[in-house]
């Protein structure tokens, strides 16, 4: 604000002229980004469509695997099946993390001392890593039972849901351990000279850090755990696949197989867009001059 004979002037930003058609310019390019974007795609699904329906096979095609008809039959038990996934997906989840998170802190450890705990950490992962899921599901949840153990579960819920946390949290231990490992050394020195312990050092310091720099890989592993959890169905427990399994078995139609497929990737778009957003947003905070 200025004084000008005894009147207070409020300064008013005015934009100048090079600025206002810079804008212009802007908007008007990006309106021609969008249409051309626009109608690119639509030309592109206009040629997929044609390709597809005038293929000789396609009538049959979409009786078998596009019926709507058995797309409504199907659903409901689809839906319902579903439900076994989502708690499959958050029980082994939270499983996953935590034994993930213990299995790369054994491998980072220092000192001769802890060689044994490394090495079984790194056996681990080195082993469920190389080991096919499919192969580890089979070998849980039919080889577990065979053993005829007492006291230890035959539920195949139970025992597909061990096996997918076996497997996935060798993958996310190797995430965590990249995350403590992108740590500088001189965080850790910074945290001792301040006098915390070297637990506490890792405890307050290294591990918030790492874990904020893994976000986004851990949440792409959750999004994969999310869709493998339909291969508990190979077990017998009637999950949203096994229940489109046993409809299609009934009728000879392979409509519920893509009804599933659907539902799965309904389910997987929100959480691959916020694992998108996430990077993007953490991508802006280091360009800005963040840490993370």
């Amino acid at each position: 604000m200025e004084k000008t004979d005894g009147v207070v002037v409020e300064d008013v930003y005015v934009p100048s002229a090079r600025r206002l058609e810079r804008e212009r310019h802007r908007r008007a390019r990006t309106r021609r980004a969008t249409a051309v974007a626009a109608l690119s795609t639509l030309a592109t699904a206009a040629v997929l469509y044609l390709v597809v329906t005038n293929s000789p096979g396609w009538p049959r095609t979409r009786e078998t695997f596009f019926s709507a008809e058995y797309a409504r039959d199907a659903l409901p038990e689809v839906i319902d099946g579903l439900w076994l996934n989502l708690r499959l997906l958050v029980v082994c989840g939270a499983a996953v993390l935590v034994i993930g998170m213990l299995l790369a802190v054994a491998r980072t450890l220092r000192g001769p001392v802890f060689f044994p705990l490394r090495a079984l950490a790194a056996a681990y992962t080195d082993f469920f890593r190389g080991l096919p899921l499919i192969i580890c599901l089979l070998l849980v949840v039919f080889g577990v039972p065979a053993l005829r153990l007492a006291g230890v579960t035959t539920d195949p819920v139970l025992l597909g849901g061990a096996a997918l946390t076996l497997t996935y949290s060798a993958y996310v231990a190797e995430v965590f351990r990249a995350g403590i490992e992108s740590v500088h050394p001189s965080q850790r020195a910074a945290a001792r000279s301040l006098g915390l312990s070297n637990g506490q050092a890792l405890r307050f310091v290294v591990l918030p850090q790492a874990v904020r720099r893994v976000v986004p890989p851990l949440l792409n592993d959750l999004v994969s755990l999310q869709k493998d959890t339909g291969l508990v169905s190979i077990a017998g427990a009637v999950d949203a696949v096994y229940a489109a399994q046993i409809i299609a078995s009934k009728e000879f139609n392979y409509t519920p197989y893509v009804v599933a497929g659907l539902v799965f990737v309904a389910l997987t778009i929100p959480m691959t867009r916020f694992t998108d957003w996430v990077t993007a947003r953490m991508d802006r905070r280091r360009a800005q001059g963040g840490t993370t």
